[in-house]
């Protein structure tokens, strides 16, 4: 396999579905690693807690660059399962910054706002800010970022291993799936879909700042451009961060879709109280990401704008 190659892994997934785009969009190869749904053919086969299956599907695709889109994302699925997240999120991060470092693979690690712990005030948080996640999802994608780094600053690799923070997520989702997104699915609390027609309390406390997924994917393949043409790259920035500036809770979210779609939304009811004390993922209030680093770059930040996306991709619901 000669020329440009990109390997994504959780290529079937939300985000990587658009990375895989994105590389393919500029003539690279873009191979991906999925589980379930990998077709053996540009979605191979491998099990990220298996550092066998990942050291063969670096050997097969020889990567320039590696993103890594897999995780275990959703904070009350990381409750239920913290020994499972630990391993995908923690764990094989680190095995594939540790193969990637030995081969001189440049490995974009995607991670999260959820890592700063979005009191109040203290928004929006510069890259080199203190961290302090609420929650286990939050802790396992910071270590995550630890895991990685530390694995190229140890192969003396410094500057091949980034760390990418991103905000809550919305776009194209497969199949009508809107469950894919914490954003896409409350589109469908307001058409009342999946038996959620009842009242519902809707957050209306956090402030989240919903960034596309085809403007993240843009960001990866431009930072990926960026450092491997760089030849100094431990001069480079390690994390750098990307978000939209459009700023909405949740209820102002359904507000919005309801709007667009022309349909009351009476029966969602504001929740103003935030985090329920007894509940086991506390959220943060505003977790806001400056995007300073990227810009210093000379990285384009833009972002599509959150009402236009959805004007357009729900014209075709509209009567």
């Amino acid at each position: 396999m000669s020329g440009k190659v990109a390997l994504i892994t959780g290529a079937t997934g939300f985000l990587g579905r658009q990375v895989v785009k994105a590389f393919a969009f500029h003539d690279w190869t873009a191979k991906g690693t999925g589980f379930s749904r990998a077709d053996g053919v540009n979605i191979l086969k491998v099990d990220l807690a298996n550092s066998a299956e990942i050291e063969n599907a670096i050997e097969e695709v020889k990567p320039q660059v590696v993103i890594h889109c897999a995780a275990n994302r959703y904070p009350d699925k990381v409750d239920k399962d913290p020994s499972g997240t630990r391993v995908l999120n923690i764990e094989a991060s680190r095995t594939l910054a540790q193969h990637c470092a030995r081969r001189d693979i440049l490995l974009i690690y995607i991670s999260t706002d959820y890592v700063f712990p979005g009191r109040p005030g203290e928004a929006p948080y510069e890259a080199d800010a203190a961290t302090g996640p609420t929650n286990l999802y939050g802790q396992t994608k910071l270590d995550g970022e630890g895991a990685v780094l530390g694995a190229f600053r140890d192969a003396g690799k410094d500057g091949l291993g980034v760390v990418l923070r991103v905000p809550v997520l919305y776009g194209e989702v497969e199949g009508g799936r809107n469950e894919e997104s914490a954003v896409n699915c409350l589109m469908d609390v307001v058409l009342g879909k999946g038996g959620k027609t009842g009242q519902v309390k809707m957050d209306h406390w956090a402030i989240r700042y919903p960034t596309n997924t085809e403007d993240v994917a843009r960001v990866c393949y431009d930072v990926a451009v960026r450092y491997l043409g760089e030849a100094d790259k431990a001069s480079l920035p390690r994390v750098l961060q990307f978000s939209s500036e459009d700023k909405y809770t949740k209820y102002e979210i359904c507000q919005l879709f309801g709007e667009i779609m022309g349909v009351p939304i009476d029966r969602i009811v504001p929740n103003t109280e935030g985090n329920d004390p007894n509940s086991s993922v506390q959220r943060p209030y505003d977790c806001h990401l400056s995007t300073k680093a990227l810009k210093e770059l000379g990285i384009d930040v833009s972002t599509q704008d959150f009402v236009g996306w959805w004007r357009r991709e729900c014209r075709a619901f509209r009567h």
